[in-house]
């Protein structure tokens, strides 16, 4: 037995051949060894065979791998003419990156930079002849890819050897092996699929070439033209609609999938939103947003069906209405990803003003786990109008409502008459937020549910802006003055609590006795009593408007106003004993103070229930 081998990149054809019997012709054994896959070196090193051979083909030569095939053929080509040797040897070269495509699977292929990959097929055995539809989505960047047929003037891969290709008349065979034809070719980076028909008698070739980078694509090929589609079927006129753009917003609109129509609980439409480009297949969009370090969406994407992944609750947001929303941020880039089931319209919120966004939509099918590309669109959103300013008059109150819903806001600037000026701020319901600025910098900025007070200095004439809003989602509102006249406060000397404070050793069946702090200075306190239910002390103290007076309560309510003062702040107590009370009820008291200005200020509520029984 002798051996001998073939050598490029880490790769081995060995081949050992035996003595001849009698009346039997030589038989010679091919091995392959693959010692590297992803070997990117296109250097090939081809090392002669020791001698002639001929090689016994066995009837089941149909039966074995296409690169085997392949490789006997070079075998063959040992007797032939050294021009045929030479162009067998060039296909060796690209052995390395040959395999076969599978019919009816989607595959995913690996691509490096420069070096082309084949892969083959042919029809299976008992086929004349069938359908062939292949679908190539790039997933990165712009590929080559081409398909090529080998056609035979006889049955090559029929019935006896003899009768499929002479071997032993070199020129007709180099005639019969370079019947190439280029069936179609394409560059881009769009999904394209090529619909013909495929023969018995012809080898198909696929050539996939990258030339920017390292990347993949998907490749699907089938010959079933009765089996379900695997992708998702677009309509007629995929284009996507933008039917209204407003300034953090925009709606678009696009035609039904008739996949979608007739499988809605397997498809889903998701909306991809960036601001860089459209993408044309919902592949090159994971890439991207892998590139960002995040995972890829789709996984994400199948968690919103039953038995999915389980989801990070810092990468996607459940939306109402069965909405799966996926943001991912890079630098200034963002890539947002929302699936909204099988409606074909979409309002996309929280954009930024006066920015243009790409939009995508997929339809996708989770059982298949593909998809198709509607035709992208792309909108600028509307610019956001200069803030309203309202200019503040000197010492004039005035009363702002804030719609935390829809995050209302005011702006308002005041000009110094002096150099040292008072803000204050009485916050009527809800907590609010004051910023104050000056020539573009920060002088001040609190969030806050009460009263408060800012003094500040500057020179006269400066320009100061106020920044009012809610902090909740609800509605608020807030009683403000700014002014240079300290001798007209606007709001009376407080003490350094408002709350009231009740003793439960002095409560009884019919009265209950409170106490709240007093002021240096004479100040009228008006005392109120309301009987409510257990269940209502929540919402009667939470929605209570502190910046009303006693002019907004029923005189059933008054209970007495008295007047007081203590220049021993230490001493500033003052007491009520109310009485007239029913036996186990809940009473809600407020104590209004009443300053020199007539603006009253109102207490904190207090709650309290009497005894049942005594």
């Amino acid at each position: 037995m002798e051996q001998s081998f073939l050598h490029w990149g880490k790769k081995k054809v060995f081949q050992s051949c035996f003595p001849p019997a009698s009346k039997v012709p030589q038989k010679c054994e091919l091995r392959v060894l693959h010692l590297d896959f992803l070997h990117r070196k296109k250097l090939v090193q081809v090392t002669a065979l020791s001698r002639p051979l001929t090689l016994m083909m066995s009837r089941s030569l149909h039966l074995l791998p296409s690169w085997l095939l392949l490789a006997l053929c070079i075998c063959h080509s040992v007797q032939m003419s050294s021009s045929v040797q030479q162009s067998f040897k060039s296909e060796l070269l690209h052995f390395y990156h040959t395999s076969i495509l599978p019919d009816g699977k989607e595959s995913t292929i690996y691509l490096l930079k420069d070096i082309p990959k084949r892969y083959y097929f042919v029809l299976e055995e008992g086929r004349t002849s069938a359908p062939l539809t292949v679908t190539v989505t790039p997933c990165d960047v712009p590929i080559e890819w081409s398909i090529r047929v080998h056609k035979t003037t006889t049955n090559y891969f029929g019935k006896a050897a003899q009768d499929r290709l002479d071997i032993q008349d070199p020129l007709k065979f180099q005639k019969t092996t370079r019947m190439i034809s280029t069936l179609f070719s394409y560059r881009g980076n769009s999904v394209e699929t090529y619909t013909g028909t495929s023969y018995y008698s012809a080898v198909y070739m696929f050539e996939f070439l990258s030339i920017e980078r390292d990347t993949h694509i998907t490749v699907y090929l089938t010959t079933d033209i009765t089996s379900e589609r695997l992708y998702p079927e677009l309509p007629t006129d995929p284009r996507i609609d933008v039917i209204g753009i407003g300034h953090t917003t925009v709606t678009l609109a696009w035609k039904h999938s008739p996949t979608a129509m007739q499988y809605k609980e397997n498809i889903q439409y998701c909306l991809l939103v960036n601001e860089k480009h459209n993408y044309k297949s919902l592949c090159a969009a994971e890439t991207a947003i892998r590139s960002f370090g995040k995972k890829a969406p789709q996984a994400l994407v199948l968690a919103a069906l039953p038995g999915g992944p389980l989801l990070n609750p810092q990468q996607a947001v459940i939306l109402s209405s069965g909405e799966l929303s996926i943001t991912t941020k890079a630098s200034n880039d963002g890539v947002r990803q929302i699936c909204v089931g099988t409606k074909n319209e979409y309002t996309v919120p929280n954009l930024t003003p006066n920015t243009q966004y790409y939009f995508d939509v997929f339809v996708v099918n989770f059982l298949t786990n593909t998809s198709a590309a509607y035709t992208g669109t792309f909108a600028r959103t509307l610019e956001e109008p200069e803030p309203k300013v309202t200019d503040l008059r000197d010492g004039k109150v005035i009363q702002l409502s804030l719609d935390g819903r829809k995050q209302t806001f005011y702006n308002l600037q005041y000009r110094a008459r002096q150099k040292q000026i008072q803000f204050a701020f009485q916050s009527c319901r809800g907590q609010v937020r004051v910023e104050i600025s000056k020539d573009g910098k920060m002088l001040m900025s609190e969030s806050f549910a009460g009263l408060r007070h800012f003094m500040l200095k500057g020179r006269l004439g400066d320009t100061y802006l106020v920044h009012v809003g809610s902090t909740e989602p609800s509605n608020a509102s807030v009683k403000m003055q700014v002014s240079s006249l300290f001798h007209k406060p606007f709001f009376p000397v407080l003490p350094e609590s408002l709350k009231i404070k009740s003793f439960s050793k002095l409560r009884t069946c019919d009265s209950v006795t409170i106490a709240w702090l007093g002021t240096q200075q004479m100040n009228k306190y008006c005392v109120y009593k309301k009987q409510i239910e257990e269940d209502q002390v929540w919402m009667e103290t939470r929605n209570a408007d502190r910046c009303s007076g006693p002019e907004a309560r029923q005189r059933g309510d008054k209970v007495l106003c008295k007047y007081f003062h203590e220049l021993n702040l230490q001493r500033a107590v003052t007491t009520e004993t109310i009485r007239g009370l029913e036996a186990g009820t809940v009473y809600l008291f407020d104590v209004y103070l009443i300053g020199s200005s007539g603006i009253p200020v109102r207490y904190y509520s207090k709650v309290v229930k009497t005894r049942k029984k005594c």
